[in-house]
């Protein structure tokens, strides 16, 4: 058996893909792998570059996107490793790091899922890693507190603001850029929700884990750099809601119905109170006046779905 299946699902990113790609294979050592790319129809001709530049991946070609838990649950389906690693395509591989968290791994058998610290291109921390949704949590988070008291382990709870990632930790979740997973533990509980298109896919995968008696381990040892957001920011509105929403499946689906309503509840208060600051900054602006005005209205949308009970803000499957 390999030890890691590398499984990279992609949207439109071609240059990126390459990069990441070329990271991957470059950073190859004392490991036996495979990668497997699932392009969930791209029209940039990202498939023909994988196709012509690597030859070796294995690719699934989708007629849409299907979104990133069924993508990455197609990769998972015919991936051959111990271990199976989800990997953004706006991501580059750093200093042997899957290697690293694949040995990190087998010290710890009771470990589901393995991190490792990410990067900004600038070589800045990218603060990954976060507590399971709760109503507090939720609350911390559309009062913007934690923005203002990145110290506080009260206030930055929820992303954890106050830890340089830069110890061996259990957390709740980490960040489905780099999530090494244990093939024992995928089949004991399962794979992907699909129920989750864009967003909280991971918590939802974390928390069935831990119910199952399983870990989330954070190593600092292993390093990725991740641009974050390179498909997403494509259709950033829509994204807007699809977060949040994910939020409210994840709350709906595992903390029942009270719970969720008054998630809902918050949800909604988080996008109404910002309507006013984007319907000001359209007023003022000469040029961005539409993007102000469309963002607006994304929060209006997302006020009004949330309040009607509806956790499925955005996607249409």
């Amino acid at each position: 058996m390999l030890d890691v299946s590398v499984i990279i699902v992609n949207w439109n990113t071609k240059e990126l893909l390459k990069k990441c790609l070329a990271s991957v294979y470059e950073q190859k050592k004392n490991i036996n792998y495979e990668v497997i790319a699932v392009d969930n129809g791209s029209t940039d001709g990202s498939v023909e570059m994988v196709k012509d530049e690597f030859p070796e991946v294995s690719i699934i070609e989708n007629s849409k996107n299907r979104g990133f838990a069924a993508a990455n649950n197609q990769g998972i389906k015919i991936a051959k490793g111990r271990y199976v690693l989800l990997l953004n395509s706006d991501t580059v591989v750093l200093d042997n790091a899957v290697a690293k968290c694949v040995l990190f791994a087998d010290a710890y058998p009771d470990a589901a899922i393995v991190g490792c610290r990410v990067l900004n291109p600038d070589k800045t921390l990218q603060p990954t890693c976060f507590m399971f949704p709760s109503i507090l949590n939720m609350l911390l988070s559309t009062s913007y507190l934690y923005k203002l008291f990145p110290k506080s382990r009260f206030f930055g709870r929820e992303r954890m603001t106050w830890w340089k990632r830069d110890d061996v930790r259990e957390v709740d979740v980490v960040t489905g850029c780099f999530m090494l997973v244990r093939r024992e533990a995928i089949e004991q509980v399962g794979a992907m929700d699909e129920g989750f298109f864009m967003y909280g896919e991971e918590t939802d995968w974390c928390y069935r884990f831990k119910r199952a008696g399983w870990k989330t381990l954070f190593t600092p040892s292993a390093e990725i750099i991740h641009l974050h957001g390179a498909s997403t920011k494509q259709v950033k509105p829509l994204m807007t809601l699809q977060l949040r929403g994910s939020i409210l499946f994840f709350l709906k689906k595992h903390k029942g119905c009270l719970v969720y309503a008054l998630a809902c509840l918050l949800v909604a208060i988080f996008f109404i109170v910002r309507v006013p600051y984007w319907l000001g900054k359209a007023t003022l602006s000469k040029y961005d006046r539409n993007a102000h005005l469309q963002t607006a209205r994304t929060y209006i949308t997302g006020a009004f779905r949330a309040l009607m009970g509806n956790h499925g803000l955005c996607v249409e499957r």
